[in-house]
């Protein structure tokens, strides 16, 4: 039985030392208090402004995953919260509900699975938008074969201050 659980505390060891401790929110802060959210943007990318923003609250669902509903440019997308995904990455599907085409000479080397190397398209999505918190001009990859559901990477996640799991729920504010 250790030798199943030795790798999962080293893992959960590494994450908890290179989480950033400035992403956590104090317990002691009330749940009802009013913030103000800035979702930075890159050089690529613009600021989308403050304001008061709720924030956005995900339940673990029975496969263990966390999922949000996204606005993609008025379009209604269910994704995945992958925090070890560099970009949002769009199933075939749910690119085509976007309105993208491609073809497979455009398609390139964009990362690496469980199954070898992984091809998709790089693509660039005006705005997407998770409950109150919106970003614009955020890269994302279409990966036409082997991905049911569409991811939430890096590119939009890397964005909001606070990224925050609690038991069987995730905070994003």
């Amino acid at each position: 039985m250790w030798k199943l659980l030795a790798p999962i505390f080293i893992l959960a060891v590494a994450v908890g030392w290179a989480f950033p401790r400035d992403l956590v929110v104090p317990a002691t802060e009330p749940a009802d208090t009013a913030h103000h959210y800035v979702i930075e943007g890159t050089a690529k990318a613009q600021n989308v402004g403050s304001g008061s923003f709720d924030a956005v609250e995900l339940e673990r669902q029975p496969d263990g995953h966390f999922y949000a509903e996204g606005d993609v440019g008025g379009t209604s997308i269910r994704l995945m919260v992958d925090t070890g995904a560099s970009m949002i990455a769009l199933s075939a599907a749910d690119a085509r509900k976007l309105g993208f085409d491609w073809n497979a000479s455009e398609l390139q080397h964009v990362g690496r699975g469980v199954n070898g190397d992984v091809l998709g398209k790089p693509v660039q999505l005006d705005s997407v938008t998770i409950g109150d918190l919106q970003a614009d001009n955020i890269e994302a990859v279409i990966i036409p074969e082997g991905l049911d559901v569409s991811l939430l990477g890096q590119s939009f996640l890397s964005r909001v201050d606070n990224v925050q799991i609690e038991g069987d729920r995730m905070t994003l504010n």
